[in-house]
């Protein structure tokens, strides 16, 4: 598919998985000799897609402590759709990406990334949604990580993929399915891609390589030539707002701590055994429910230990949970790699399941933190009794 705006910028709207879109790709840039190849990636899908052994064997450890969890989520989630379709095809998902890549390098011709960040983007459109959203997100999320949906790949026609109207409705169905979040992740992705590819055009004749089903936004913008909208505005996260969950997690230490204040005030002379009592049910009910979640989940022993002594002082602060500490003593125990995640897509038994380090990884982080809920569910309204009666 392509589209030529102006003498200067030639749109050229691709599958991501089509050997046509390759094809394509490279013949618009022989033909036209742009001085600019702008490609609709950003510089960590850049070398996620450019230097694809590097990332696929980078633990998941060095994203998360370098504050790229949700692009790794999103690489993750969009490769697993994008594979099913390749192997189907034969075509590797962004093959037209890096075709335009080499065909810029072998006629000495820049390249220009003009996506924004994948992780703001995400940042945004998560803090916009509502928990329904969220949950509904998840929800499709774990069905394309584990190919739930892969039967129907099996009918897709590639020619019809290629078709604006069927990419444009399937970027529809996923504003029905977040509404909220449609706005940051298609709309503001249209304008800041066309605002970036109209700055490059100014410099020289541009071939901007992006997915079929944004053609028609950012033609749209291109040709209003909205040349002076701040791009800092759509790179800025938006602030936390005080959510009820933020209130309860604030509430139990308030509680625990009045209680005990309460025991010295109201006890005689000796209140330290009440208050030992105290301490004594808190501590065990969340460390051993932790433990116990982090077991089943398959963990190493060593994680299992660290549930049980952080359980008792997460469920007091409402920044950290146990999980986290946990998940962390797995993952770098047990080091999962993000081929480890790629895997996901390929699982079909439940040996393949168990044996996953992403997926035991996942489950010791999550059944620790519900094992530490739980504690608070059984040993506030217990001290709460002690305290009073």
């Amino acid at each position: 598919m392509e589209e030529k705006l102006t003498d200067n910028i030639i749109l050229i709207g691709t599958a991501h998985i089509s050997k046509e879109s390759v094809n394509e790709v490279r013949k618009a840039i022989e033909t036209y000799k742009p001085d600019i190849v702008a490609v609709e990636l950003c510089q960590r899908r850049f070398e996620s897609i450019s230097k694809k052994e590097k990332w696929e064997n980078t633990p998941v450890t060095a994203l998360i402590k370098s504050n790229n969890a949700y692009f790794m989520l999103a690489q993750t989630f969009l490769s697993s759709i994008q594979r099913r379709l390749g192997q189907e095809y034969g075509v590797e998902p962004g093959s037209e990406m890096i075709a335009a890549m080499q065909e810029a390098e072998k006629f000495n011709v820049k390249v220009a990334l003009v996506d924004r960040d994948i992780t703001v983007t995400l940042k945004r459109a998560w803090r916009m949604m509502g928990i329904r959203e969220k949950f509904k997100v998840v929800w499709e999320f774990l069905k394309a990580m584990i190919g739930y949906e892969e039967e129907d790949l099996e009918g897709l026609d590639l020619k019809e993929l290629m078709n604006q109207d069927v990419l444009s409705q399937m970027m529809e169905e996923f504003s029905a399915l977040a509404p909220s979040a449609a706005k940051v992740l298609i709309a503001e992705r249209d304008l800041y891609i066309a605002q970036k590819i109209y700055k490059e055009s100014t410099k020289g004749k541009v071939v901007a390589v992006v997915g079929a089903g944004h053609i028609s936004g950012i033609k749209k913008h291109l040709e209003k030539q909205q040349q002076h909208i701040n791009l800092q505005e759509l790179e800025q996260i938006p602030k936390k707002r005080f959510k009820l969950v933020k209130a309860v997690e604030i509430a139990i230490p308030v509680i625990f701590f009045s209680v005990i204040g309460w025991i010295i005030y109201s006890t005689g002379v000796d209140p330290w055994n009440k208050i030992k009592d105290i301490f004594l049910i808190w501590f065990l009910v969340h460390g051993i429910l932790a433990a116990i979640g982090v077991a089943i989940a398959r963990g190493h022993p060593l994680s299992i230990f660290i549930a049980f002594i952080a359980a008792p002082f997460t469920s007091l602060e409402p920044f950290f949970a146990p999980g986290w500490f946990a998940g962390l003593v797995e993952a770098k125990l047990r080091k999962p790699l993000i081929k480890d995640f790629q895997q996901l897509s390929k699982i079909e038994s439940v040996r393949d399941f168990l044996r996953n380090r992403v997926i035991r990884l996942l489950m010791v982080v999550a059944l620790a933190n519900l094992g530490s809920i739980l504690g608070t569910i059984i040993a506030l309204p217990w001290i709460l009794s002690l305290g009073i009666g």
